[in-house]
């Protein structure tokens, strides 16, 4: 997982695009979580930064899932049109990702 906190200026976009490389050629992940709670109020300079993530991401075969994205990031990403796959968050009273509720199949139907 990588987990990025902003804001990120242009000069450490490249940065982080070659310690993403670097991850992605040494673990051969088909997948990246990027985890952006810390970016802080989103602005072109984190779109920028995400697309370009995701550009080196497809370049090594790799696509990237952010997580903890806000509203208004999810927002501003939609408004220039990019896609990015998101990680599903719990809703309050739903069990964690991955989790599931077993079934008693011997129980009498109501």
């Amino acid at each position: 997982m990588v987990v990025l906190t902003g804001p990120v200026a242009r000069d450490e976009v490249a940065g982080h695009c070659d310690d993403l490389h670097g991850l992605l050629e040494v673990t051969g992940l088909g997948i990246v979580v990027v985890d952006v709670a810390g970016l802080g109020p989103p602005g072109l300079w984190a779109v920028e930064l995400l697309a370009r993530l995701e550009l080196t991401a497809r370049r090594a075969g790799a696509r990237i899932r952010l997580r903890n994205a806000d509203p208004a990031l999810r927002a501003l990403l939609d408004l220039v049109g990019l896609r990015f796959q998101l990680e599903r968050q719990a809703e309050q009273g739903e069990p964690a990702g991955g989790v599931e509720e077993a079934v008693q199949t011997a129980d009498p139907a109501l």
